[in-house]
């Protein structure tokens, strides 16, 4: 872990994101800043102060648009990276990353790479409680199977801690473990159904679709940014009393493990901490 500051972390995220929403403009899609980030917008005015993370969600045909052409239509120095474009890249949703820059999240999921924005597909769930249930559920299973693929097998010594995550590695196999996650998630289409999901949110992200609406301008950091029509709503489903901040050690952070400002992952040697990564 290192010691960096948080709101110059923000305010240079603050340019991936709208390095987004000019994309999304100009090319007619459809996104939301979402989670802690709309949580920001309406309680704040902007970041939640010790938050150093940004989040936006976009319905899967959307997502998959942009997946296709984000790093011809983003202005340097972002780029979207996830594991369509980039074998090595961990997770089963995408990010936008400022390339002018250096970041590892963690030091037992080495991916070298930008300051970044999450950015999650949205996805239809089913509308039988109970196939909805298994359905998160299989996905849960496979996101931490992911994890497990790429996650340092080694983490907690040579031992029998580290036979979950070498079978995964070795006998299921990275790139098969992200086609199947990214097959179930596909399984129900936006557009067909009335619940959806950003499945990283788990059960609570299950939404009616009514409330997420149409995009909606909302101000955040300054700069006019496209929300979840109906806010309240969402933040009530999210986290209840949304207005009434949590108590200091509930107040979480990254915590990243490596942050260069001002030098891009491109040029960073490879090396026993700072493994191989990025685009």
């Amino acid at each position: 872990m290192v010691e960096y500051d948080v709101r110059t972390l923000q305010l240079r995220i603050l340019g991936n994101l709208l390095a987004v929403d000019k994309v999304c403009r100009e090319h007619g899609l459809c996104y939301y800043i979402y989670d802690g980030t709309m949580l920001g917008a309406v309680r704040h005015g902007g970041f939640i102060p010790w938050d150093d993370d940004l989040d936006i969600a976009m319905p899967r045909e959307d997502y998959e648009t942009f997946i296709t052409y984000a790093n011809e239509w983003l202005s340097e120095p972002y780029e979207f990276v996830s594991y369509e474009t980039d074998s090595s890249y961990p997770l089963p949703f995408g990010k936008v990353q400022d390339a002018s820059t250096a970041l590892i999240e963690r030091p037992h999921l080495p991916y070298l790479g930008g300051l970044y924005i999450d950015v999650f597909p949205i996805d239809g769930v089913p509308e039988n409680g109970l196939l909805r249930r298994i359905h998160l559920v299989r996905y849960d299973i496979l996101k931490k199977a992911v994890y497990m693929a790429y996650r340092d097998p080694y983490r907690h010594g040579k031992g029998p801690s580290s036979w979950i995550p070498l079978f995964c590695r070795k006998i299921i196999g990275q790139q098969r473990l992200q086609r199947m996650t990214r097959r179930l998630l596909r399984k129900y289409r936006f557009a067909e159904c009335q619940h959806v999901c950003v499945f990283d949110d788990g059960f609570r992200g299950v939404i009616s679709k009514e409330v997420l609406g149409k995009p909606t301008p909302v101000t955040f950091e300054g700069r006019e940014v496209m929300g979840v029509e109906h806010a309240d709503a969402y933040l009530t489903h999210m986290y209840g009393d949304y207005m009434t901040p949590p108590p200091h050690d509930s107040q979480r952070q990254h915590c990243f493990h490596f942050v260069k400002f001002d030098q891009s992952y491109k040029t960073i040697k490879p090396t026993p901490t700072l493994p191989k990564g990025g685009r």
